[in-house]
């Protein structure tokens, strides 16, 4: 599913042009799901804790059964290889993944010995400050780890965001407020979630049921430098129906400011404002 024109392939240990074949109809992940990947960016010459997503990636495939074969430190140094590629103005998605090609037929399960690993350096634009999201509810929920390997960044969890998301669309809305089995709020179905209330930031507490993401991380560090009070802990749709502000967290855009959640409207307000320059502060810090 290539979204941007210009893209960098690394397979079999080099760079290639274009959005290159790189698995088997017989492989293991084709039909068995055993694929992992994150996405990290790369966008004013920066690319924030790319490192923190290389390693995750490499937490995602173990969790999935398969051997994490590329160092987090080694997958960095191939990503800012392949960076050259891209003009200095470009705002690159990086996205590197493995998958099984092999497996045992008596337990289903990958074979550790078959990884693959691929990268995929794509051009995708930044989103706009102006862009914003609307959300509804959904009947889908968010599973635990009992029953979904919800503690991996991994492709056979995604069907059930798309369902999220399918039922949004058809509503009129661009994303979801999805809670999780326990009928808490959990995240939306493609970002991690937060909300204001009279100055103050709320965010879902991490129980295991969604990826705390790495940005959402950041915000929360941010956040507390900056002064602002933030509170991980259990949320209902009536605390988001009664905030002044809600904005969404993810790598694609980083801060993506909310306008309405079903009939209730938003304002892209001061303090969502304060988290996206707060980010792109400390993206070009150095730091």
């Amino acid at each position: 599913m290539a979204v941007g024109k210009s893209i960098r392939t690394y397979f079999n240990g080099q760079w290639h042009d274009g959005d290159v074949p790189i698995m088997s109809a017989a492989d293991h992940a084709a039909w068995l799901g055993s694929s992992v990947f994150d996405g990290a960016r790369w966008f004013d010459g920066v690319s924030p804790d790319l490192d923190k997503h290389c390693a995750r990636t490499n937490a995602s495939a173990e969790a999935l059964m398969m051997a994490a074969t590329v160092p987090a430190d080694q997958m960095v140094e191939i990503v800012r290889e392949g960076l050259e590629g891209f003009s200095a103005d470009s705002a690159v998605y990086i996205r590197p993944m493995y998958w099984a090609t092999d497996g045992d037929q008596t337990l289903i399960a990958p074979a550790p010995e078959a990884t693959q690993f691929a990268l995929c350096l794509e051009e995708i634009p930044m989103a706009s400050e102006a862009a914003s999201a609307t959300l509804t509810r959904t009947r889908f929920r968010r599973p635990v780890l009992e029953s979904a390997v919800v503690n991996a960044k991994a492709g056979c969890l995604y069907p059930n965001n798309a369902r999220m998301l399918r039922e949004a669309r058809a509503k009129g809305f661009t994303n979801t407020l999805t809670c999780d089995v326990m009928g808490n709020v959990a995240e939306a179905a493609t970002a991690n979630i937060f909300m204001v209330k009279d100055g103050e930031v709320f965010t879902p507490i991490a129980n295991g049921t969604f990826l705390a993401g790495i940005t959402r991380a950041r915000h929360i560090e941010n956040m507390r430098a900056d002064g602002i009070a933030v509170h991980e802990t259990v949320l209902g749709y009536a605390h988001f129906e009664a905030a002044d502000e809600i904005f969404m967290s993810g790598n694609m855009s980083k801060v993506t400011p909310v306008t309405a959640f079903d009939d209730v409207t938003y304002p892209h307000g001061p303090v969502t404002r304060r988290v996206r320059e707060l980010y792109w502060d400390w993206a070009k810090s150095g730091i």
